[in-house]
Parts: structure tokens; C-alpha cells; sequence
């Protein structure tokens, strides 16, 4: 039962108590596994571009760019480093004072290689008159890294990733929001050099954000050539969901009051929403490298977006003939085979069509926002993956998956997870305008039935927490989707500081 004080604090939030008892439902009827196919594999789901299709692809995107349309960059970059320095903080924690593992023994002993060097021994100057090299002989190592993540030093344990010194070249360094700065100019600048990036961040870190931008965007400005137009927003709070108790009840705080909690990066698919582009690349704000390895990255993201817009121009080509009074038969079969061959959906009962309803399910399945996903080759890389899994409609088509999405009970699905060839590294181009230039309401297009439920804790008590489904994953479940094939090297994440000492990482 609501008290007014409940309904007061769901209307402050946005949320109704219908979509507070949908919720709550999702935690008593469970979360349903995905029933698969098979794993998206080259030549079953995964298109591979050899040379000569890559260079018209990658021609059909500088052509693009070159007419009147909207590109933007759209980053997730709210989340926080701390995970970053889970090792150090366990140091810091831990009875010893010296390195007592290989991850710490490998972080001092190359400390001098990692871009926030001097930023770092700056800090131990200020907070203890020596430098880290004196420190170090001294073996007073939680010094170093307590100035490296304290409130006192340079705050890296707080921070988020986008703000962290990253890389460093001969009179600079980058953070990841600078990086991806300059990406944008290499591969999202339209013909009146303009280059649209957006940022979501956290309430907390948003100035922090700006001051970077106001202060370093000037710069690479003139480097490019460019005027950049840089936006942020924040995760809305109507997106936030309940936790629930052991029993499914509503979980209080010690107050009284309802806990709310972030509904993960789904929830960002409404910060997607909110956006006027026509063409939408998103990246992780850790997945970046210096200048000397971006060729790759640059010459994929082009590849990527030169499918896609190739594939829109034929989806839209076969939108405009099935709005003609009458579409011969013929016709309707070439979509069909353009349907499965090329987008991958497959529908067991297409043969039962007639004319009439194969065009209405041909439209239906046409007229949607579309990505380009790149894949790389699976190396062990813990995430999701490509496969061909069913949709409520009992239609068959690309879908990402993340491994808790797939019923570890049934032998031939965990078959098809382990042995899956490819990784899910967040790579996407997508197109968000229909054949009539108008935007798609993104938030039709979700699959609520793909939701999270994982277990956390408050105040000492064990809670349910509900996760929105995945921006990549089931918030884009009913998109169009093309799994492309792409190098691993245009996969570099940061998910340690130690990471950062990586040859892909030196500059």
C-alpha cells in the first residue's frame, strides 16, 4: 500500500505506480531466457567486406557526409573509474606496505610509464615534499597511491574514466573525452566541418566535464579544422527502477522511503531519444588509443557507417514501392530475399502469407531504426555476443546477448555461448530517421521481457535490483541489426589502470 508520501516521491521522480507495479511484477514473474537459434557466425549472420566492398562502403560514407544530413557521436560516460582501481584499493586496505602481488609490482615498476606520471608526482610533491621516485626509495607506496586516488590528490578513485589522464604524447596528454574529440573529427565531420558529440554523464561530475571541454576544445578546433557542437546530458531519474525485497515487496530505506535505484545503461536508449541526428555512432568512453593505431579504428567506423547507409538507401528504396496501391508479387519476393539474406530475419511462417499480409510484414519489419554492430573475433573477452535468437512475434533476427540472458540449464544454448566465434566490443553506427525523414520513437522499440535482476545489498539487507534491458542489448531489440565483422585491435579497453600500460595504450 502507497502512502502519500510514496506518491509524492514517485511523482517527483516521473514514475507512475502503474510503472512501479510493472516492475515490481518483473521481480515476482522472474526475467524469461531467450529462446536461440544459433550463434551469429561469417556467413550465418556476420558479413566479413573484403577489400573492394570495403572501399565502396567506405565511399558510400564520405559521399554521405558530404550531403545535408546529421551526424553524431554519442558516448556513455557516467560511469565511475573506482573499478579501475579495485587492486589499489585492496592495497591500500591490506596490512602490507609494500607491493604484495604481480598487479601492484607491475604498477610501480612501471609507473613512469602511465600518462597521469606527472600529474601524479605533482600531487605527492604538494602532499609530502617528495617526489614519487623519493617516496618509492623510502617504500612509502600507500603514499604514492593514496595522492594518486584520495580526495587530496588527484581524486581518480572518484572520478569517471572520461576525465582521467589516458595518454600521453611528446607536449601533451589526452584524456578519453579528448580522444574521442578527435575521433569525431576523423570520421563524423559533415561537409560544413561540424562534428556533434554527446556525453552522458553523472549529475555530480557534469561541470567537471565542461570546464575539460571549455578549456581543451578550442585546440582541437584548430588542429582539425572543425567547429565542434559538445552536449551532455544525464540519466533521467524517471528511469530509475524500485529494488524489491527476498519476498518482492517493495524494499524501504531505514526511513520509510522507497529505494530507487540507476536502471543501468538501457535507461540511456531515452538520452538517445532525445536526439535530432539522423546518423548516431556510439562507443564506450574507455574503448580509445592514440593517435598512431586510430587509422584502424577510423577506416572501421567508416566501413561500418558505409553499410549502413547503404543499407537504409535499399530499405528505403523498398518502403517507397510498397507504398504503391499494388506491389506485383515478384517485388515481394525480391524484399523477402533481401529480409533474409541481407537482415538477417527469418520468419518460419512466410510461406503462409498472402500477398496482402507478406507486404504488411515486410513494411512492418523495414520501417525500423537500424545498426551496424562491428564484431570481433571472440579471444575470451567476458561480455556478450552475436546470435540469431527468436522474437516474441516468432520471428528469427540478430540479436546481442549478454551470457546471463541465456539458460545455463539447456546444453545445446551453452554449446552455441562457449563456442560462439565473435565478441560484442560496443561498436555501433545507427540510423534513427524512417524513409520519410522523420524520427523513430526509440523507446517503441524496446523488449521489456529482457530486463536484468541481480542481488545487492543496503544498509546490511539483501535486495533485488531491476536493470532496464541493455542499450546494445534488448532496449534495440526490435531494431534492424548487421553484425560486421572488425579488427581486434579496434578493441582496447581500460578495465584496470594497469591497462593503460599496454602497447595499445603508449603513445
Amino acid at each position: 500500500m502507497l502512502t502519500q508520501q510514496d506518491q509524492q516521491f514517485l511523482a517527483s521522480k516521473h514514475i507512475s505506480e502503474e510503472q512501479l507495479n510493472e516492475q515490481l511484477h518483473i521481480f515476482e514473474t522472474g526475467v524469461p531466457f531467450l529462446k536461440l537459434s544459433a550463434a551469429a557466425a561469417v556467413g550465418k549472420g556476420i558479413l566479413v567486406a573484403d577489400p573492394q566492398a570495403a572501399d565502396t562502403y567506405t565511399q558510400a560514407w564520405e559521399q554521405y557526409l558530404g550531403g545535408n544530413h546529421t551526424v553524431l557521436k554519442f558516448v556513455p560516460a557516467s560511469g565511475a573509474a573506482s573499478r579501475m582501481f579495485k587492486a589499489l584499493f585492496e592495497f591500500l586496505d591490506s596490512d602490507s606496505d609494500t607491493p604484495d602481488n604481480d598487479f601492484i609490482t607491475r604498477f610501480f615498476d612501471n609507473i613512469d610509464h602511465f600518462a597521469f606520471y606527472d600529474a601524479l608526482n605533482d600531487s605527492c610533491v604538494v602532499n609530502h615534499g617528495q617526489t614519487i621516485e623519493d617516496l618509492v626509495a623510502q617504500k612509502e607506496y600507500k603514499a604514492v597511491v593514496e595522492c594518486l586516488l584520495g580526495e587530496e590528490g588527484l581524486d581518480y578513485g572518484h572520478l569517471p574514466k572520461g576525465l582521467l589522464q589516458f595518454h600521453a604524447y611528446t607536449d601533451s596528454v589526452r584524456t578519453p573525452l579528448e580522444e574521442h574529440l578527435v575521433e569525431g573529427a576523423m570520421y563524423a565531420q559533415t561537409a560544413d566541418h561540424k562534428v556533434n558529440i554527446h556525453f552522458t554523464v553523472s549529475p555530480e561530475h557534469r561541470q567537471l566535464f565542461q570546464a575539460l571541454v571549455d578549456a581543451r576544445v578550442g585546440e582541437y578546433e584548430q588542429m582539425f579544422g572543425v567547429k565542434y557542437n559538445i552536449t551532455f546530458s544525464e540519466q533521467k531519474p524517471s528511469t530509475d527502477t524500485v529494488a524489491a525485497t527476498a519476498d518482492n515487496q517493495p524494499f524501504r530505506t531505514a526511513d520509510g522511503q522507497l529505494l530507487f535505484r540507476p536502471g543501468g545503461h538501457g535507461a540511456l536508449i531515452e538520452n538517445l531519444n532525445d536526439l535530432d541526428a539522423d546518423i548516431i555512432f556510439i562507443k564506450n568512453i574507455d574503448n580509445v588509443v592514440p593517435d598512431s593505431l586510430k587509422p584502424s579504428t577510423v577506416s572501421n567506423k567508416k566501413l561500418l557507417a558505409g553499410i549502413l547507409v547503404d543499407t537504409q538507401k535499399r530499405i528505403h528504396q523498398y518502403l517507397n514501392e510498397l507504398d504503391a496501391p499494388h506491389v506485383s508479387h515478384e517485388k515481394l519476393v525480391e524484399i523477402s530475399q533481401f529480409l533474409h539474406d541481407t537482415l538477417c530475419i527469418t520468419n518460419p511462417d512466410i510461406d503462409t502469407l498472402d500477398d496482402a499480409a507478406l507486404a504488411a510484414y515486410l513494411r512492418g519489419k523495414l520501417n525500423r531504426p537500424i545498426r551496424a554492430c562491428g564484431m570481433v573475433k571472440n579471444v575470451g573477452e567476458p561480455g556478450g555476443g552475436p546470435f540469431l535468437a527468436y522474437n516474441p512475434d516468432g520471428t528469427i533476427s540478430p540479436q546481442i546477448l549478454e551470457s546471463v540472458q541465456i539458460d545455463t540449464s539447456n546444453d545445446e544454448y551453452q554449446k552455441m555461448f562457449k563456442q560462439g566465434t565473435h565478441f560484442n566490443p560496443v561498436d555501433l553506427v545507427c540510423a534513427v530517421k524512417d524513409y520519410k525523414g522523420r524520427a523513430f520513437d526509440l523507446t517503441r522499440y524496446v523488449d521489456p521481457q529482457t530486463a536484468f535482476i541481480s542481488h545487492k545489498s543496503k544498509d546490511g539487507k539483501e535486495l533485488k535490483a531491476l536493470e532496464r534491458p541493455g542499450l546494445w542489448n534488448g532496449a534495440m531489440s526490435d531494431w534492424n541489426t548487421l553484425f560486421v565483422e572488425v579488427p581486434l585491435d579496434t578493441f582496447n579497453p581500460v578495465k584496470t589502470v594497469n591497462d593503460l600500460l599496454r602497447q595499445q595504450h603508449q603513445a
